[in-house]
This record gives structure tokens, C-alpha cells and sequence, in this order.
């Protein structure tokens, strides 16, 4: 069974950057697409950056240019920097499998202040 632990999260101002990482265990990491989604108060949750062997990144219209997603498939971990942050980017950040999500994790919260 994969688990997910997210971490990296905090509070940053308006612009600061932050580095998420999630720790995989379980399964065959090397081959999933793996993805990063993010929940803001009282919305739904939303992929917002998706890596897919061998290293083909997408990201949502919202984060395209502050956000990079990247992998160490030896370390069995997701990153995801994100850089020139804004208030809306507020939310849980989950990691999981990029098209047929496993159980979630608890998330990382990530914070930011005007």
C-alpha cells in the first residue's frame, strides 16, 4: 500500500517562495505520475502540477511560471518550489498519484500573508 507524507509547508509572505517535498513509500514510484494538489479553505481540491516519467511536467494555468515540480526517483520523493507566492495560493498541499489518486496524505499547510 503507498503511503504519502507531505512536508515544507509554512508561512510566507506575498512573494516569498517555499519548498514542498513528499515522501512516497510503497509501490513501483518510478513509473507513476505523480502529482501536486492543492485544497483552499472551502473550495474542492485541485491538481495544480503533474510530473510523469521520464520527467514531462504540466501545471494548472494558475501556478505556470512560479511553480517547478520535480522527482528523485532514488529517493522515492516529489518536490514541489513554488516562488513569487500570492495569498490565493493558500491551501493544503497533498501530493499523490497524478491521474488515480491512493489514499491522501494529511497534507502540508502552506500560508500566505499580504
Amino acid at each position: 500500500q503507498v503511503q504519502l507524507v507531505e512536508s515544507g509547508g509554512g508561512l510566507v509572505q506575498s512573494g516569498g517562495s517555499l519548498r514542498l517535498s513528499c515522501a512516497v513509500s510503497g509501490g513501483l514510484f518510478s513509473i507513476y505520475p505523480m502529482g501536486w494538489y492543492r485544497q483552499p479553505p472551502g473550495k474542492q481540491r485541485e491538481l495544480v502540477a503533474m510530473i510523469k516519467p521520464p520527467g514531462i511536467t504540466s501545471y494548472s494555468d494558475s501556478v505556470k511560471g512560479r511553480f517547478t515540480i520535480s522527482r528523485d526517483n532514488a529517493k522515492k520523493t516529489v518536490y514541489l518550489q513554488m516562488n513569487s507566492l500570492k495569498p490565493e495560493d493558500t491551501a493544503v498541499y497533498y501530493c499523490n498519484h497524478g491521474s488515480r489518486p491512493w489514499d491522501w496524505g494529511r497534507g502540508t499547510q502552506v500560508t500566505v500573508s499580504s
